[in-house]
């Protein structure tokens, strides 16, 4: 007991981080609505991959299966079980592509540019069938208003690359930051979580 006394003593008084002191951490946003429709676009893409993290993964309390992780390179899912072992998807904004990586070492990825949440969500899981990797998810978005189903949207087609790095430098800023707030709590905490609902 004397030990973990001891552990958490110099947690606490080690230096803070200064999230303040460089001004690149906080990169100026666009005005919202100039990147609208990009935004819809990536929540739709980002809706399809987590409900395919949905449909494979176990049941964990409070859906802590389900969300996206803030990477060095853009959002990943963390590993996902299939038939043949895990893989995992990341957003990689800095790449331009999503990712798909297998334990086999097998990996495949799609551009990441303007064209249809249609056109992604076929060439996606098609993919993943490529890589033998079975799924099948509800299409409709969950948690927007007048949703359209992923295979039949054609009307979100966006992809402001500028805006979505912005964007995800200033979720690299906010996920160290919550990190380190629920580093102060010895109880149950979540991991710092993109959730799909919104975006």
């Amino acid at each position: 007991m004397a030990s973990t006394k001891a552990d958490a003593s110099k947690i606490s008084t080690r230096p803070l981080p200064d999230f303040t002191a460089n001004a690149e951490f906080w990169p100026v946003l666009p005005a919202f609505e100039a990147w609208q429709d990009t935004c819809y676009t990536l929540h739709m893409w980002a809706q399809i991959v987590g409900k395919v993290r949905l449909a494979l993964n176990p049941l964990i309390n409070h859906w802590w299966e389900v969300p996206l992780y803030v990477s060095p390179r853009g959002l990943a899912t963390s590993s996902i079980p299939y038939a043949r072992g895990i893989f995992e998807v990341e957003f990689d904004f800095l790449g331009d592509r999503l990712l798909i990586q297998t334990s086999e070492g097998t990996g495949k990825s799609l551009p990441l540019r303007p064209r249809s949440v249609a056109d992604f969500y076929k060439e996606f899981m098609a993919t993943l069938a490529s890589l033998g990797i079975t799924v099948k998810i509800w299409t409709l978005p969950a948690e927007v208003p007048n949703p359209i189903a992923f295979d039949r949207d054609l009307q979100h087609a966006s992809y402001d690359r500028d805006a979505v790095i912005r964007f995800w430098r200033a979720l690299v800023t906010v996920d160290a930051v919550f990190q380190e707030f629920r580093s102060r709590f010895i109880g149950k905490n979540s991991p710092v979580h993109f959730f799909l609902g919104q975006l």
